[in-house]
C-alpha cells in the first residue's frame, strides 16, 4: 500500500508541475505575439493536453521505484519563433520559462517545508520533499543544450550560426534523442541530476537557515 500510495503521490506532483511547466511556455509565447498554442488548444491548465506517456508518467515513476533522481518532460507545446517579439531572445524566454517555473516551484515548497517545521518522516514532509525532487529535476534536465530540451532554444540566442545548424539537425530528430541519452547515458545522467539537486538544496537550506 505504501508503494501504491507513493506512485500515486508522485503522480500527481508530476502532472502539476508539468501542467504549469507546459502552460507557461504558451503564455509566454502567447505574451510575445504568437498564438500558436492557443490555436491548438494548448494555452490550458489541464494536464491532458500536456502529458507524454513516457516521458511524464512512466519515465519518471520508473526512476522513483528505482531509486534514481527523477526526470522527465511532457509533450512540447508548439510555438511559431518566427511570430515570437525579439527573435531568437523572445524565443529563448519561451524556453526559459518553463524550467523556471519549476525551479520556483521547488523553491516555494522548500520554503513552505522548512517554513512550517514539516517532518521528513511525516507523510505531508514526504510529499513537500518529492514535490521539491521532483521539479528540480524537471528543472536541470530540460536545461540542458540538447535538443529538443528546453536548453538548447536558449542556447540558439547565445550560439554562432554552424552550432545552430547542427542543432537544428539533432532537433529534427526529435525526442528519438532524448531517448538516446536516457538509455546510453542514464548513469551519467543520474550522477549530473543528483549532484545538481543536492546543490540546489544545500542553497535553499542556506538560505531559509535550516543549518
Amino acid at each position: 500500500m505504501d508503494l501504491i500510495w507513493q506512485i500515486v503521490t508522485l503522480i500527481g506532483i508530476i502532472l502539476v508541475s508539468m501542467t504549469l511547466h507546459e502552460a507557461m511556455h504558451g503564455f509566454m509565447a502567447y505574451y510575445l505575439g504568437d498564438d500558436t498554442a492557443k490555436l491548438q488548444g494548448r494555452l490550458t491548465l489541464n494536464p491532458i493536453k500536456h502529458i507524454d506517456p513516457f516521458l511524464t508518467i512512466i519515465l519518471p515513476v520508473l526512476l522513483a521505484i528505482s531509486g534514481a533522481p527523477i526526470f522527465g518532460g511532457a509533450k512540447p507545446v508548439p510555438f511559431n519563433p518566427s511570430r515570437v517579439r525579439y527573435g531568437e531572445w523572445g524565443s529563448a524566454l519561451v524556453a526559459l520559462v518553463g524550467p523556471l517555473t519549476n525551479f520556483v516551484l521547488a523553491f516555494i515548497v522548500f520554503g513552505i517545508f522548512a517554513l512550517t517545521g514539516a517532518d521528513a518522516s511525516t507523510p505531508l514532509g514526504g510529499v513537500l520533499l518529492s514535490a521539491v525532487y521532483v521539479n528540480l529535476g524537471f528543472f536541470i534536465f530540460n536545461m540542458l543544450p540538447i535538443p529538443p530540451l528546453d536548453g538548447s532554444r536558449v542556447l540558439y540566442a547565445f550560439a554562432p550560426d554552424f552550432v545552430r545548424t547542427g542543432m537544428q539537425a539533432i532537433e529534427r530528430m526529435g525526442l528519438i534523442v532524448i531517448f538516446a541519452v536516457v538509455l546510453l547515458g542514464s548513469s551519467v545522467l543520474g550522477s549530473f541530476l543528483s549532484q545538481a539537486m543536492s546543490g540546489i538544496v544545500s542553497l535553499f537550506v542556506r538560505i531559509f537557515g535550516l543549518n
